[in-house]
């Protein structure tokens, strides 16, 4: 089992409420999603891992069980072309939960005009094979938001 834990302090506040029809709509996968406490921020690995796709606004983790954990940093936010966030880490690193990966600013993502509310996804699992998945509570960084059987 994992335990998948939050990259960011902010609100619990599921997929449903995302605005973005691919991830409320769980064509990622299952899992919730944070609104993040607004100011500069570090985004921080969710889980034991090797980080296996980094981009600016995305990273993915895979665990030693095989379970890949996407953390989407806002929507949209791809096309800031990398524009206010900055890598602490690397494709390939080992990291443990609670590393620093991204360091980025909710607040200047909301002045760009979009949304800074970050899914955090279990990608090729199935809705039933997560539990105690987090929704309508605030978190703090390394709270858990969901475990992974």
């Amino acid at each position: 089992m994992t335990t998948v834990t939050s990259p960011l302090a902010g609100r619990a506040i599921g997929l449903a409420a995302v605005p973005d029809p691919v991830f409320s709509g769980v064509m990622v996968g299952p899992g919730t999603a944070v609104d993040p406490a607004r100011g500069p921020s570090v985004a921080v690995a969710p889980v034991d891992g090797i980080v296996v796709s980094l981009h600016a606004h995305a990273f993915v983790v895979v665990d030693a069980e095989g379970h890949g954990v996407l953390t989407h940093l806002g929507i949209d936010t791809v096309q800031l072309n990398g524009q206010g966030f900055e890598l602490l880490a690397a494709k390939g690193d080992t990291v443990r939960r609670g590393d620093p990966i991204v360091r980025w600013n909710p607040v200047e993502v909301e002045a760009a005009g979009k949304s800074p509310v970050c899914p955090v996804v279990a990608l090729e699992a199935t809705p039933d094979a997560l539990a105690d998945v987090a929704e309508s509570i605030d978190v703090p960084s390394g709270g858990t938001l969901f475990t992974w059987r």
